[in-house]
């Protein structure tokens, strides 16, 4: 996985912004394989989950499923991953992970999943 940073050789023009070394794009992160700290693949991003105020409450991992079969999703804090040789890498083993309780990613009383949204009706992005 690949950050983008500032070009060295391409000075910042006046309003123009770059993604940070120390910032990650959601769509880079999501699908992305995870290690443990013996360079072991312990799960996948599924998904994050976003609080009210904008920030990433929990990253979703899909441990122990092949073609996602048989696995299970479980919720991680960000601050527990680290980013290591353009990869994540977490302080767990996938044992561990797979023995965290299983996060829902759909739930009827929270809008989550397929429903519409329960603030506006429409879905996310539509500009209402």
């Amino acid at each position: 996985m690949a950050f983008a940073a500032q070009p060295a050789n391409h000075p910042a023009q006046a309003g123009q912004e770059y993604i940070q070394p120390d910032q990650i794009r959601a769509s880079k992160m999501i699908g992305s394989r995870v290690y443990d700290l013996h360079n072991r693949n312990i799960g996948k991003v599924q998904d994050l989950i976003l609080a009210r105020d904008g920030k990433i409450d929990v990253v979703v991992l899909d441990v122990g499923s092949f073609l996602r079969i048989g696995g299970k999703n479980v919720a991680v804090k960000p601050s527990d991953f680290k980013t290591d040789n353009n990869r994540l890498t977490l302080d767990v083993t996938k044992e561990q992970l797979q023995q965290m309780a299983n996060f829902n990613l759909r739930d009827r009383n929270t809008g989550a999943g397929t429903s519409s949204s329960p603030v506006h009706g429409g879905k996310l992005g539509s500009g209402r």
